[in-house]
C-alpha cells in the first residue's frame, strides 16, 4: 500500500512539473538547460556518441561510457567526460559573431546586453545532450567530412580535426544537424556559407526525418511556442536563398495546431510581438509579458508591432 502511494505521489509530481514547464518559455540558456531533460526523458542518449544517459537532477546527467564504447581522449578532461552537457549545434560563437555585442565584449557582453543573442542562446531547438569532453573538443568547429581523420574517443563515431577546426558526426544525426542549422540561420536571419549550405543540403537528403526527431520537435514546440519548420515539412532550404515555404496551403493549419498563437506585448516598451516572424518573441522577461488574443486587441491597448517582425 505504501509503495502504491509513493508511485501515485511521484506521478502527480511529474504531471504537475511537466504542466508548469510547458507554460514557461525559457528566457536564458540556463533556463533552457533546466527544461531539456524533459524533452529527452525516454530517449536518453548523447547526440554524437549514442551513450546512454542517467539523469541526476536538474539539467545534469551522466553518460554510460560502456554503453557506447566511449574512451576518454584526454585525462585532463576526465571530469567533463563523465557528465552530460547541453551543446549548441550552431555554436554560440558562430551566431554571436554576427551580433555587434560580440565585437564589444564577447559572449558575456552579448548575454548581458543583447536580447536577440539571449533568445538564440536559449533556443531549445538548437540544444542537444553531449558528452562534456566531446562538447569541449567540438568547440565552435564547423561541420565537415573527414575521411582521413581517425576516431579519438574509443568507439564513439565522431571525428574531430583540431587543425582544420572541423567535426564529422555519425550518419544517423547528420540530417538532424542540417535541419537545426536551417532553422537557426533562417529564423534569426544569420548568414550561412555556401559550402556549409551544400553540405547540409546533402545531409538533409541522406538522413531523412525520424520519428524521434518529430517527437523532439513537438515537445520543444509545446514549450517554446514554435516548431522547426524544416522538421515539420513546412519549409525547405534553397541554397543562397534561405528558407522557402514548401507547403504554404497547410502552413496556417499546422501552426494553429502546434503553436500557441497568443500575441506578446512588452509592458515597458509598449511593443507587441507575434509568435511567428518576430525574432524577439521569446526575448522578453516573463515579468514584462502581456498576452493578447489578437493584434487588434494589442493595438487597442496602445501597443505597436515590433519593427523586426518579418
Amino acid at each position: 500500500m505504501y509503495t502504491i502511494r509513493l508511485v501515485i505521489s511521484f506521478l502527480v509530481f511529474v504531471s504537475s512539473t511537466l504542466g508548469s514547464i510547458a507554460a514557461a518559455t525559457p528566457d536564458t540558456f540556463s533556463q533552457a538547460k533546466q527544461l531539456m531533460p524533459t524533452v529527452y526523458r525516454e530517449f536518453a542518449e548523447t547526440f554524437y556518441c549514442g551513450c546512454s544517459i542517467t539523469w541526476t537532477g536538474g539539467p545534469s546527467g551522466r553518460p554510460d561510457h560502456q554503453s557506447c564504447g566511449y574512451k576518454v581522449r584526454k585525462q585532463t578532461q576526465l571530469v567533463r567526460a563523465e557528465r552530460v552537457e547541453w551543446e549548441h549545434v550552431v555554436a554560440a560563437h558562430t551566431f554571436g559573431q554576427q551580433r555587434p555585442c560580440w565585437r564589444s565584449g564577447g559572449r558575456d557582453n552579448c548575454t548581458a546586453n543583447d536580447p536577440l543573442f539571449r533568445a538564440m542562446e536559449a533556443d531549445m531547438h538548437n540544444l542537444v545532450p553531449a558528452v562534456g569532453e566531446v562538447n569541449g573538443d567540438r568547440s565552435n568547429f564547423r561541420f565537415g567530412v573527414l575521411p582521413s581523420t581517425p576516431y579519438q574517443h574509443g568507439r564513439c563515431p565522431v571525428k574531430i580535426d583540431f587543425q582544420q577546426r572541423a567535426i564529422e558526426p555519425r550518419p544517423e544525426i547528420r540530417g538532424d544537424i542540417a535541419r537545426i542549422n536551417f532553422y537557426m540561420y533562417d529564423h534569426y536571419g544569420l548568414k550561412l556559407s555556401r559550402q556549409q549550405q551544400q553540405l547540409f543540403l546533402a545531409w538533409n537528403r541522406e538522413d531523412p526525418i525520424s520519428k524521434w526527431e518529430l517527437t523532439r520537435n513537438d515537445r520543444i514546440a509545446r514549450i517554446m511556442g514554435r516548431s522547426n519548420p524544416y522538421v515539420t515539412g513546412l519549409k525547405q532550404w534553397q541554397s543562397d536563398k534561405g528558407g522557402v515555404a514548401a507547403i504554404p496551403e497547410v502552413a496556417a493549419a499546422e501552426e494553429k495546431q502546434s503553436v500557441p498563437m497568443s500575441i506578446r506585448g512588452n509592458r515597458n516598451s509598449k511593443v507587441y510581438h507575434l509568435p511567428l516572424g518576430c525574432p524577439s518573441y521569446n526575448a522578453m522577461k516573463s515579468s514584462n509579458i502581456v498576452e493578447f488574443d489578437s493584434e487588434q486587441q494589442a493595438v487597442d491597448a496602445g501597443y505597436r508591432k515590433a519593427g523586426n517582425c518579418g
